[in-house]
């Protein structure tokens, strides 16, 4: 199989079908021989069946455990799926490859947080190093031999590594500060700003929790009740999850003259969806309407322009995607036309976008003369407000490192490809399973008829219309035992009560070979059910 071929298809929005051969893992592996990014793999710290199941901090002789076992973090939604069996289990019915001496786990939960890559401890070493040697010093040289800038310098220079991973047009647009939600806070205080005539939010149906209290919240702070200022837009055909490019834009025409801001996230988290960035906020702006996107799990994930699609702003994470570890800080995004700083008409002062303003989004120029004057620093940088930690800041310079050498034009080819091989395995599974003999009968099994499928895809056929994410909505039961298979297993993925489980095979560190260990993993956790 031609994988560059395969990958053009997929960018039209087709899918060539699989050979047969393809259900054998040696056709996975072929494909790993192909994989041009194959080495990145290798720059990453991918948990291993035994680390998984550590109780403290440094290793501790391995023990067979008696079983698996399956840890839940209510706080999150996550599922964290602990393998239970000792390294090299050979009792396992699908041990890793003997190749993969280590046992690396199957790592599918990138979206929710990426895997570490090695450059991390390198760089967090040289930041510590500094501080240590020359401490306040650190705010303003760059040590020879050190991968990172200056204390000053460094949110400007993650800045500059992510300008093709959003597709910004120049550095001047991107801004490397707080987390996700204090950035959409930060960003609608000076987007929203709405009137007796335009006052709604226009968002979707199902965002993120944050997203929807930080946009209630702001219709709140201006004194408007969210039952009449918040617009949901809601699926066409419910119960059906799958919005609609025509729904959304039904939504924007029907609110034309009372919105004031179109918020959306670039990919819905729990379907997988991705939204036609460019259609959408076109027309919404032909209505006279500003539009941003929470791009928090299409950062690092698909292929953006944000400049040239005309988006207003945009926020988004990096511990998911783009790999810079929990909690990492964020990124912003704001077009150049709303950068713009000049002087006042009237000769006192400068005229820029109205914004919550802090010490650092002051011009460095002019920074350290301590005026009461506010300067803002031309474009999104001119939207900082606190001195970003350097710790954090040094972590994603290490990850924004691995990004640039890979590029998301190939990252984005390889997602497409993992992600189709992986429905294509799914579906042969549902397949397989339609000839069950018992797939007919009438009755209840966890409170659901018998005959039907053991799970749906809830993600997009299209591959246009989603990332590196297929999530399946599981027959009412299955959840809790299918994870609990999946964890004996090695696999790592993430759950959403009740029924979803979220698979996310990431370009940059997962492999075909994991791929189809997935599905024979699945297909024996369901037939087993």
């Amino acid at each position: 199989m031609d994988m560059k071929r395969f990958t053009n298809h997929l960018r039209q929005g087709k899918t060539p079908a699989f050979p047969p051969e393809a259900k054998d893992l040696q056709f996975a592996q072929d494909l790993d021989r192909q994989d041009e990014l194959a080495e990145f793999r290798d720059q990453f710290n991918i948990p291993t069946r035994a680390s998984l199941q550590r109780k403290s901090l440094k290793p501790q002789p391995q023990q067979p455990a008696s079983n698996g076992t399956l840890v839940l973090h209510e706080g999150t939604g996550l599922h964290a799926w602990v393998n239970g069996h000792h390294d090299q289990d050979t009792n396992s019915p699908h041990p890793q490859s003997s190749d993969d001496g280590d046992a690396r786990c199957i790592y599918f939960v990138g979206n929710s947080l990426g895997a570490q890559p090695k450059l991390v401890r390198e760089h967090l070493d040289a930041h510590l190093d500094t501080w240590a040697a020359i401490g306040v010093n650190g705010h303003f040289t760059t040590l020879d031999d050190s991968p990172l800038v200056s204390w000053q310098d460094m949110a400007e220079d993650c800045a500059r590594k992510s300008v093709d991973i959003v597709g910004a047009s120049s550095a001047s647009e991107v801004i490397i500060m707080n987390t996700l939600t204090a950035n959409l806070h930060l960003l609608m205080a000076s987007f929203y700003r709405p009137t007796e005539q335009r006052h709604k939010i226009l968002v979707e149906w199902r965002p993120f929790p944050s997203d929807w209290y930080a946009i209630q919240t702001q219709i709140q702070w201006h004194g408007l009740d969210p039952a009449t200022s918040m617009i949901e837009i809601q699926p066409s055909s419910p119960p059906d999850l799958y919005l609609s490019t025509a729904t959304i834009l039904a939504t924007i025409d029907a609110h034309a003259d009372s919105a004031a801001l179109l918020l959306l996230p670039g990919i819905q988290y729990y379907t997988g969806q991705l939204f036609d960035i460019p259609l959408i906020t076109s027309h919404a702006h032909k209505r006279g309407i500003l539009v941003g996107w929470d791009l928090a799990h299409a950062a690092g994930n698909v292929e953006l322009r944000l400049h040239d699609w005309d988006v207003d702003f945009a926020v988004w994470c990096t511990y998911k995607y783009l790999n810079a570890g929990p909690g990492a800080i964020a990124g912003a995004f704001v077009h150049e036309r709303h950068g713009g700083v000049t002087p006042a008409a009237d000769g006192k002062g400068f005229d820029y976008r109205p914004r919550l303003a802090g010490w650092y989004g002051c011009d460095k120029q002019v920074r350290f003369n301590m005026d009461k004057e506010f300067r803002p620093t031309p474009g999104a940088a001119g939207f900082q407000v606190s001195n970003p930690s350097a710790v954090d800041l040094a972590s994603l310079s290490a990850a924004l490192e691995v990004f640039g050498r890979a590029g998301m034009g190939r990252l984005r080819g390889k997602g497409l490809v993992l992600t189709a091989y992986l429905e294509w395995l799914l579906d042969g599974i549902l397949e397989d399973s339609d000839g069950k003999e018992d797939g007919n009968k009438e009755g209840e099994v966890d409170g659901s008829k018998e005959g039907e499928k053991d799970f749906r895809i809830l993600t997009p056929r299209n591959p246009m219309e989603r990332g590196s994410q297929l999530s399946l909505l599981l027959r009412p039961g299955l959840l809790e035992r299918v994870s609990r298979a999946l964890a004996e297993n090695g696999v790592v993925c993430d759950a959403r009560k009740p029924d979803v489980i979220r698979v996310a095979p990431v370009p940059l560190y997962c492999r075909f070979e994991d791929v189809w260990r997935f599905a024979e993993i699945l297909r024996g956790a369901l037939r087993d059910s």
